[in-house]
């Protein structure tokens, strides 16, 4: 009698938050999890606890070189050629107006964001599609939503929702599902914490106030547990169909889908300027009263 088939995954950014839950919700179902991060040592915990089922790994996604290293170290322990999950959730937040955002800031969401999972998935997607398996991406609200003061995080998040829309497509013949996570409210350190830039010409007490509160917008709205955010998304891993791409998971994430897509723009940007205090940063600008702070 054959011995039942060993699921494998691998994913990405599991250093804290959703991916080490994720990982561990994996492991806890019986897959072996490939877990990487930049840093293999802040796994450590997960590998001890799980020692048959997790192994931790170091890759940088925004490194090409990287993920080749990655990639031979995962497919040289994999015994059949095949992956049944790879899941891109490593991901880099960038808060900033979007005239102020720092090259360095730009250059690191990008490769982080949207790069990186493209480069990812090219590099594991034979042995994704020798098992007929799941590419997983973790996308965001920001993709779909207009929340200030993100425009390039949103622009990266946008990015990843339309690339696996179309790679959904072209996996279709290959019996090999994707998942993109429109993700909401989630209880992780992710928040970006760097300061308003103090050349911005955004840069006045109205302003700042409307910046923090963009920065703790997760923390202030009863986020999902990430342990809760993982098992969930797990269960869509599991029960993924062909041509079904995204699915909405955490706080939020299923009514802000729906105005996105739906409610007019002028009604969604008169809620956001009120929740976002925009109204008193539009009026210091409009009268003026900004320059005098420069």
């Amino acid at each position: 009698m054959a011995a039942e088939h060993q699921k494998t995954a691998v994913v990405t950014g599991c250093s804290s938050g959703i991916g080490y839950c994720r990982a561990e919700e994996l492991a806890k179902r019986g897959w072996k999890v490939f877990a990487c991060a930049r840093r293999a040592e802040t796994m450590q915990s997960l590998a001890e606890e799980y020692p048959e089922k997790i192994v931790p790994f170091s890759m940088d996604i925004s490194l090409l070189d990287s993920i080749e290293k990655g990639y031979e170290f995962v497919s040289s322990r994999l015994a059949d050629g095949k992956l049944d999950l790879l899941y891109n959730n490593a991901g880099s937040s960038c808060t900033f107006p979007a005239i102020d955002v720092p090259d360095e800031a730009l250059t690191q969401c990008t490769a982080v964001d949207f790069e990186g999972p493209v480069r990812v998935t090219s590099k594991f997607s034979r042995l994704v599609i020798n098992a007929q398996g799941t590419i997983a991406f973790t996308g965001s609200l920001a993709g779909v939503m207009i929340f200030p003061w993100g425009s390039v995080y949103g622009a990266m998040k946008a990015a990843v929702h339309q690339y696996a829309s179309v790679l959904a497509l072209e996996m279709e013949p290959f019996n090999v599902k994707v998942v993109n996570f429109v993700t909401g409210g989630v209880n992780t350190d992710i928040a970006d914490k760097r300061p308003l830039p103090e050349t911005s010409i955004y840069n006045f007490e109205a302003t700042k106030k409307s910046f923090a509160d963009r920065q703790a917008m997760a923390v202030k709205n009863s986020p999902m547990d990430p342990a809760l955010y993982a098992k969930r998304a797990v269960n869509a891993v599991e029960n993924s169909r062909v041509g079904v791409v995204n699915v909405a998971l955490g706080t939020g994430a299923g009514i802000l889908s729906f105005v996105a897509a739906y409610f007019p723009r002028w009604l969604i940007l008169f809620v956001i300027r009120i929740k976002f205090g925009l109204n008193a940063v539009w009026s210091v600008i409009r009268n003026g009263e900004y320059k005098k702070t420069k």
